[in-house]
């Protein structure tokens, strides 16, 4: 049908008649034309019109025959009971450092993502998606397609940007911080942005179609198996990593948006490791190993299996739980910018670094990011070495490589560097 569709323009006709027997009863010729499909005497056909608002590929088929309403037979769709239940983030068990390092980034996004590896089956996936329901609200222009923020510039759109210049009022609203996942199957121009094919056929003019950049500016960029992305999508990541920007050049189209993002990514070792320069982006690394305890891995799979046979009921035991560390997030976010840090750790931060020589002065701003974040979560207004401590391995660790094919140390090297500079 769908070469008949589209060969012509013009209507083809096809005929087929029964036998003209009284008990088979006669069906009328069936008329295709573009678009339709008209039945006759008994409407005996289906008529496809495609919808506005939706690809050209979306289709809705109704059946004139019997005249029978979906909406009818399954009734008023509820988008809260029907939307797809997470674990709770309060209900993972063990794993502290990978939690600890997802929350940091929460707090501080400029801290720089987090790179989560460690053995299948260890609940990486299920913690990061977790993540969602403590996502605390910011404010952003309605209406604009790259979460713009309407006071800070180096978070606005052109079109934000030039509109506050002018002098005009723009709508704000508020909304979760996104978080965006990044399929491994996605093609350059989804991730992107690229020409929007249907402004250009329609009303003949070159408007862009923002992509998944776009969509998590301000929020989180989540790839799992992130060692096994493709290298042109790896280099996409990269440049807008070391920017904050994406810029679109192709189709006579230029235009460059923010795309400031927390990356996460997760993967298992087994599979292959991440190129080096991908890995530096990566603000921290956690690394997460299987259960040993058998009561800790017999709680695991009670869990899994409470949650599974009723979520909703399951979600709502922890609702407490994931409320006061929603509220513990919130407060650490507002007092972030009134924790200090002294001169003298600072100095022994650094100093670290150079003695393990790792390159570049990356792992000495997001280990301060990060000691700052994890008082703020403790609720105090100044670093202590013991913060410090708590953080430096995950902060450095996966900066110490010097050859691809060395594995990542599980951050003895730099506690013991640690314990000596700042005994």
């Amino acid at each position: 049908m769908a070469s008949l569709l589209g060969t012509s323009s013009s209507a083809i006709c096809a005929s087929h008649y029964l036998s003209s027997s009284s008990s088979t009863p006669s069906i009328s010729p069936i008329c295709f034309r573009p678009g339709k499909i008209c039945g006759g005497k008994l409407n005996a056909g289906v008529q496809i019109r495609p919808k506005k608002n939706r690809s050209r590929h979306h289709v809705s088929v109704m059946n004139v025959a019997t005249e029978i309403n979906s909406t009818e037979q399954v009734g008023k769709f509820d988008s809260k009971k029907s939307a797809r239940p997470v674990y709770p983030f309060a209900a993972i068990v063990g794993q502290d450092e990978m939690k600890l390092c997802l929350l940091l980034n929460v707090i501080d996004p400029k801290i720089g993502g987090v790179m989560i590896m460690g053995d299948r089956g260890t609940g990486k996936s299920t913690t990061v998606r977790s993540l969602v329901d403590l996502l605390p609200e910011i404010k952003v222009v309605a209406g604009d397609p790259y979460n713009s923020d309407p006071l800070d510039p180096e978070f606005m759109g052109v079109e934000v940007r030039e509109r506050v210049e002018r002098g005009e009022q723009v709508p704000v609203v508020a909304t979760k911080i996104n978080m965006v996942d990044l399929p491994l199957g996605a093609t350059e121009d989804r991730v992107c942005g690229t020409i929007d094919i249907e402004k250009a056929l329609t009303e003949g003019v070159k408007a862009f179609e923002p992509g998944l950049l776009a969509k998590a500016n301000r929020g989180i960029l989540y790839v799992d198996e992130v060692n096994l992305l493709d290298d042109h999508l790896v280099d996409v990541l990269l440049d807008s990593a070391a920017s904050g920007w994406n810029t679109v050049e192709r189709e006579g189209i230029s235009i460059s948006h923010p795309a400031r993002f927390i990356l996460i990514g997760s993967g298992n070792p087994e599979e292959g490791e991440l190129r080096p320069q991908l890995l530096d982006r990566f603000g921290m690394h956690a690394q997460v190993g299987t259960v040993r305890d058998a009561d800790l891995r017999v709680k695991i799979v009670e869990e899994r299996a409470r949650f599974d046979s009723n979520p909703q009921d399951f979600r709502e035991t922890y609702k407490t739980e994931q409320d006061k560390l929603q509220d513990q997030i919130s407060n650490a976010r507002s007092n972030l910018a009134s924790v200090q840090i002294d001169r003298e750790l600072k100095v022994k931060i650094s100093k670290v670094c150079s003695e393990l020589n790792v390159d570049g002065l990356r792992g000495d701003i997001v280990t301060n990011r990060a000691a700052k974040a994890l008082a703020a979560l403790k609720g105090k207004d100044r670093v202590t070495a013991d913060d410090v401590a708590t953080v430096i391995p995950n902060c450095l660790r996966h900066r110490l490589r010097k050859d691809p094919l060395e594995s990542i140390d599980s951050g003895v090297l730099v506690s013991e560097k640690f314990a000596e500079v700042f005994s």
